[in-house]
């Protein structure tokens, strides 16, 4: 990995972007094994015959199709050469059970499909005798498809209707087959009397260049929108403190006054006794909602209150976000590159999944009388390391991406001179990566995935306890779930912060995690109003996004004459303007962390004085200035020197 030793476990200070070496490398090396595993796993299913099986297709009798197979004991009409035979025909195409994935049809290696529809025996044997596809059981001969005694079950059943062959797994599927028939019937009765629906698909037919067009705007509005924020925040802030400040004492006082005037009609004895009680019970509860809102407004007001410098920070860093994009605008690439990475990924897995599916060995099923392959000992737990695997691999091209947006904006705040950055700073970061700290991304990810599949687990007995009659058990798994919920989304919060300090100061996961967790403790309240106000900035931000882009679509599609239903294109148009938001605004997000991770170590160990000088941002300065004249800063004598900042446990007050 081109590392030389391992970070110090001993006594350090934070030397940020100095010194690089590995971290976790025994993590780093179980994470290679398990990754080897998965792909033996892949090795195993295509060494055993199961990926052929899966994408040639086999028979009844276990033989893969196209290929020339060897004898299974216990099965008289396997091992047979079937090179010329690559398609798979069914003789009850009807007679599927794909809930329970077997195949209750016998299914046939065949070399054609049919090309037309057969209806008698006859026609059977004229099609096996001209195109040499015989479509009845190996063990008949095409001259006695029309006499022999057991063509009813070893022959398909009639009509044969015609059929064409899958391109990749080589099927045949019947294009117009009787048991699907009224079923698309009434699909095409629903379609050609619902005038609704022919309206709305004619809808989106129509506008699908707009739809177009409007995708490409949210796009546009959404990178306009990270730039622009940071100019609005202040007024979305004040915007937000009015709106809760008058929400809140409104409520409570609307409370109020209902349990006076409720209290007041009791006095004057104007309803009857069922009535009187009623209205007691009422007014009751209206003094305990009234007391409640009032605690909970005074609490809030206090909060606010004792925040309401914190807020000055939110801003400041939003300023500084929004100077990072401007210097660094392939990040908002980020998510793109990671969902490319995932969906390959995934394709992989699902692919290897149907490949466990054929694997293991022919089993005869009495009951049915076909082949199955089956895993056996300890292979069948390979599908339970494989989804595992989907898990782990899938955090870890999360945290990947973390680690990259860390070291990038790390690298941008602690270089003075921004003209010495590297030329390809992203590309920068993700070299490091690869090189120091692919050990750490694997523990963190792997701390994710031991809470995620416990929770996962809950969530599946949950699903198949709906209905029962133990109500108390599934409150309690519902409970459960919730409280993993919680402590992942905690953990993750915790993983991204550990990850911007080993970007920082390169030393390991655990390391790494514990500094930032104190860094946070320590500014508890900037935290706080960092993931309030600032999470509801880019939701508000997401929001505008969504709005203008629906009105621009119904500005555009109000002069489409050909339909009147814009229900299906415009909230095609919305959810994905949503998406193409959420995903450049939580980048926007995690740089914000990322930016107060660096600020708090900034001020912790750096005072502004000669040799110790900040290496924040012109505008996160301002605020430092602003909180010394707002007596957050002290001079250490009154002889005019450099101002330093009055430090609580370590950390800016």
């Amino acid at each position: 990995m081109g590392c030389g030793s391992s970070s110090s476990e001993g006594k350090r200070d934070w030397k940020p972007l100095e010194d690089r070496s590995c971290t976790d490398i025994p993590w780093l090396i179980i994470y290679t094994l398990f990754c080897v595993g998965m792909a033996c796993i892949c090795g195993y299913s295509i060494a055993t015959g199961a990926a052929s099986r899966l994408v040639s297709g086999y028979d009844s009798y276990g033989n893969t199709c196209g290929r020339n197979n060897t004898k299974i004991e216990g099965i008289p009409l396997s091992g047979r050469d079937m090179t010329q035979n690559k398609n798979i025909f069914f003789l009850e195409p009807c007679n599927l059970d794909l809930v329970n994935r077997k195949i209750k049809s016998i299914a046939l290696c065949v070399s054609k499909c049919p090309a037309t529809n057969l209806t008698t025996y006859d026609e059977l044997k004229k099609f096996a005798l001209t195109n040499g596809s015989h479509l009845c059981s190996y063990d008949i001969s095409p001259t006695r498809y029309t006499s022999h005694s057991e063509r009813f079950t070893k022959c398909p059943k009639l009509p044969v209707s015609k059929s064409k062959a899958i391109l990749l797994f080589n099927r045949c599927i019947p294009v117009g087959i009787d048991c699907y028939a009224e079923f698309v019937q009434s699909f095409i009765t629903f379609v050609s009397d619902n005038t609704v629906l022919r309206r709305v698909i004619a809808g989106v037919m129509a506008s699908k260049e707009i739809i177009m067009g409007l995708c490409i705007l949210a796009l546009v509005l959404s990178l306009i929108m990270m730039v622009v924020i940071r100019y609005i925040t202040k007024v979305l802030v004040w915007i937000l403190t009015i709106l809760v400040i008058i929400g809140s004492i409104g409520g409570t006082a609307v409370l109020w006054w209902l349990y006076a005037d409720q209290r007041s009609a009791l006095k004057n004895n104007t309803a009857s006794v069922l009535g009187s009680e009623v209205a007691w019970d009422n007014t009751k509860a209206l003094l305990a909602y009234a007391i409640g809102a009032t605690i909970f407004t005074v609490v809030l007001l206090l909060l606010m209150f004792f925040m309401r410098k914190r807020v000055a920070l939110t801003i400041s860093l939003f300023h500084v976000a929004g100077k990072v994009f401007l210097h660094l605008p392939l990040l908002v690439l980020q998510p793109f590159w990671t969902f490319f990475c995932l969906m390959l990924f995934w394709v992989y897995w699902i692919a290897v999944l149907l490949f466990l599916g054929t694997a293991g060995t022919a089993v005869k099923n009495n009951s049915t009388g076909v082949v199955e392959y089956q895993m056996e000992g300890p292979f069948q737990y390979l599908v339970w390391y494989h989804a595992v695997g989907l898990i782990w691999i899938s955090e870890f091209i999360l945290a990947f991406q973390q680690m990259t947006i860390a070291g990038a904006v790390v690298t941008y705040y602690f270089t003075r001179n921004k003209s010495q950055m590297p030329a390809t700073p992203i590309l920068s970061a993700m070299g490091r990566t690869v090189r120091y700290h692919l050990g750490t991304l694997a523990k963190g990810s792997f701390i994710i995935t031991l809470v995620k599949i416990p929770r996962l687990i809950l969530m599946y007995i949950h699903s198949q306890l709906k209905g029962k009659e133990n109500a108390c058990a599934r409150c309690m798994l519902k409970g459960c779930i919730c409280c993993l919920w919680c402590l992942e989304k905690c953990l993750k919060y915790l993983n991204q912060n550990a990850y911007t300090a080993t970007a920082i100061n390169s030393t390991n996961f655990c390391t790494s995690a514990r500094d930032a967790f104190l860094i946070l403790v320590e500014n508890a309240l900037r935290v706080a109003a960092i993931n309030t106000v600032g999470d509801f900035v880019l939701f508000l931000g997401k929001v505008l996004i969504v709005s203008c882009t629906a009105f621009a679509g119904i500005l555009a599609l109000n002069y489409q004459r050909d339909y009147t239903v814009w229900v299906l294109p415009l909230f095609i148009v919305c959810m994905f303007a949503f998406l193409v938001a959420h995903c450049f605004l939580s980048v926007f997000e995690n740089v914000v962390d990322v930016l107060f991770l660096c600020f708090a170590v900034d001020t912790k160990y750096n005072d502004g004085s000669h040799g110790r000088e900040y290496y924040m941002d012109k505008a996160l300065m301002e605020f430092v200035e602003n909180s010394k004249k707002m007596g957050y800063y002290k001079t250490e004598d009154g002889d005019g020197r450099e101002l330093k900042p009055i430090t609580r446990g370590g950390t800016v007050a």
